[in-house]
């Protein structure tokens, strides 16, 4: 039951449990109302913060909008839309379903597009952080002699553990996609792909080489922690990773690396720091072998029909074991 499994949630190193509220109906509509009550009349919107051309019939902004976030624009039978034209006197062009291409905003009045803009940015932005992520940045390893211990590792836990509840092979990552994550992004078309792709390898030239001395890093995956708060009722494993050298080299490349991408939009800042580690046990893999670890506000939802598991014997026989170098 989910009121049984609450999403837990990480406030200044604390972890709290989110209560069970069952939604009401038509909760997509109410969010757009309460949307709408905050948002103004748009007097005091930021006037040079778009492109806005001067046309013979008056004023007109065109930009890009992923399309999967078109029906939020849109809304309940054409209902968003036609407020945003009406309070802000202006006429908005939007692609069909689909089609990726420009929405083109155009009025009369200059005040009036760039309300209708702002009111849309902040629109999409709202329901953009609703969106189950679509891709994770990460560090790959998955090194040969790391795939190796892993599955020692995975050997050994179920000659000694397979008996207590839950614990099975399923749980256990893929030993070809063994990661540590940086961070989940919402990529919703090929441009935004792009843009990410861009952005990483501009991280790479401009600091990533620099801290890292322009040689590899060589770190250590050694310990296990699991990330709810009751060892016998687990979904998520991970193994810790470190520095083998004891230096901070890692966790500056991935803070930095956070930090870049939350400022270009395309991520959102969860925790404070990264946390180096990587995911050696998950229940999502139960149903779904190529599932990758949840991000903080998107794993609420897969809670529910997600069976855990007893991680007692297997923090207690190793805990200090899972060394992988």
């Amino acid at each position: 039951m989910e009121v049984m499994r609450p999403t837990l949630i990480r406030i200044g190193g604390r972890i709290y449990r989110k209560n069970h509220i069952q939604e009401k109906a038509h909760q997509h509509e109410e969010e757009e109302e309460a949307f709408y009550a905050g948002l103004g009349d748009g007097a005091d919107e930021p006037c040079d913060a778009f492109v806005i051309e001067e046309t013979e019939r008056g004023y007109r902004c065109a930009f890009d909008v992923p399309s999967p976030l078109y029906k939020y624009i849109i809304g309940k039978k054409g209902e968003t839309k036609k407020r945003l034209e009406m309070d802000t006197r202006t006429s908005i062009s939007i692609p069909k379903p689909g089609a990726e291409g420009e929405i083109v905003i155009t009025g009369q009045h200059r005040n009036g597009v760039i309300s209708a803009r702002t009111r849309i940015d902040v629109l999409v932005e709202s329901f953009r952080k609703k969106q189950p992520f679509t891709h994770f940045l990460s560090f790959a390893l998955n090194q040969p002699v790391i795939q190796e211990k892993f599955l020692q590792f995975k050997k050994e836990v179920l000659e000694k553990c397979s008996n207590d509840c839950g614990v099975s092979s399923s749980l256990f990552q893929n030993p070809a996609k063994l990661h540590m994550t940086i961070g989940t992004l919402v990529l919703l078309n090929e441009q935004e792909i792009q843009k990410a792709q861009e952005l990483l390898q501009k991280c790479k030239e401009e600091f990533a080489d620099a801290i890292a001395g322009g040689k590899p890093l060589t770190v250590e995956v050694a310990g296990i922690e699991y990330m709810n708060d009751d060892p016998a009722m687990m979904d998520i494993l991970y193994a810790k990773v470190t520095m083998k050298d004891g230096s901070n080299q890692l966790q500056l490349i991935a803070d930095r690396l956070m930090d870049r991408f939350v400022t270009s939009g395309l991520m959102l800042k969860e925790w404070d720091r990264v946390k180096l580690h990587a995911t050696v046990m998950n229940t999502l893999f139960r149903k779904d072998p190529n599932a990758d670890e949840q991000s903080n506000t998107t794993i609420g939802k897969f809670f529910k029909g997600r069976e855990s598991f007893d991680g007692r014997n297997i923090m207690k026989d190793f805990w200090q074991w899972c060394r992988f170098i």
